[in-house]
């Protein structure tokens, strides 16, 4: 059994994610909260293994909310956010979010998100993570790129910096295996070292850091 909390302030959507939820037979929603420093305080409280966390709320928002949750509890959070470029989800990652996802996503694939989180994966929104992360890696200061990209290439085999590059580039274990001619088995091994190797915690870290180190640049 999966065990949900929403973070949201709004109760209709709130009313609406539980509905959705709890007619799965493996998902369970254990509460509700309607700002962040309610959300950090239920789950220090109730160890959800899922919190469906809003960006933008009254008093602590989602990002501070996600700061303080993953820096207490062994809680993932997956973000959820209105707009497709919002320029808190990128912080939210990294915050520690185990992704994030557009709020008119289908049901199946907020599901689907859920399960993902909740099995170690991260879920990243197609297309919009990869503009989001377009818009603002320029502004994040990076003096040593270049030091960085070669320090980070150095712990990985040329067939691991391959895989690297194209979870970093978004796409889905199925992708790279087609892109690489690789068994789907073999790069999930594949990128369970590199997460191992360069210390990660799922892949949206590996998005950040390919992107933070210049391994990956915008629009590339």
């Amino acid at each position: 059994m999966i065990r949900v909390l929403l973070v949201d302030d709004q109760s209709l959507l709130r009313m609406g994610f539980r509905m959705i939820l709890e007619a799965e037979p493996d998902i369970e929603v254990v509460g509700e909260a309607a700002d962040g420093a309610t959300g950090v305080r239920m789950t220090s409280a109730l160890r959800p293994d899922v919190v469906l966390m809003d960006v933008r709320m009254p008093g602590m928002d989602g990002i501070q909310a996600t700061a303080s949750i993953i820096a207490d509890s062994a809680s993932k959070v997956l973000i959820l956010t209105t707009f497709d470029l919002d320029e808190y989800v990128f912080a939210g990652l990294k915050a520690g979010a185990s992704g994030f996802l557009l709020k008119d996503a289908p049901p199946a694939e907020l599901l689907a998100a859920i399960r993902a989180v909740a099995g170690g994966d991260a879920v990243l929104a197609p297309t919009a993570t990869r503009r989001l992360i377009d818009q603002f890696v320029p502004l994040l200061p990076d003096p040593g790129q270049q030091t960085g990209r070669d320090a980070l290439l150095s712990k990985l085999t040329d067939r691991e910096q391959a895989v690297f590059a194209q979870l970093a580039a978004g796409r889905s274990n199925r992708e790279i295996a087609a892109e690489l001619h690789l068994s789907e088995g073999t790069v999930k091994i594949h990128i369970g070292r590199i997460l191992a190797k360069l210390d990660l915690r799922d892949r949206v870290q590996a998005v950040v850091l390919a992107y933070e180190s210049g391994l990956i640049t915008p629009g590339s």
